[in-house]
């Protein structure tokens, strides 16, 4: 099973076309996150980021129902529900 998890791009470090890079926050924590996979992200846009990789773009609605998941399943210590 994979996890990927929202972030928020704040900055693009390189556009070159296979190594288009960025920093992506995570609740306030930047990462150095690959963004070749979608090339049309631009800072301020939430991506979808797995193992270093923004995977696809999704929009603030999503990113806030996937915290909201996140925050459900920890409240939960992260059990699985009967």
């Amino acid at each position: 099973m994979c996890l990927a998890v929202p972030g928020i791009v704040v900055s693009i470090e390189s556009e070159d076309e296979l190594l288009r890079a960025g920093r992506v926050s995570f609740g306030g924590v930047e990462k150095e996150v690959n963004l070749a996979c979608v090339p049309e992200a631009a800072v301020g846009d939430y991506v979808l980021v797995h193992a270093g990789f923004a995977l696809q773009r999704i929009d603030e609605e999503e990113a806030r129902a996937i915290f909201q998941e996140i925050d459900r399943l920890h409240a939960g210590h992260g059990q699985i529900p009967e």
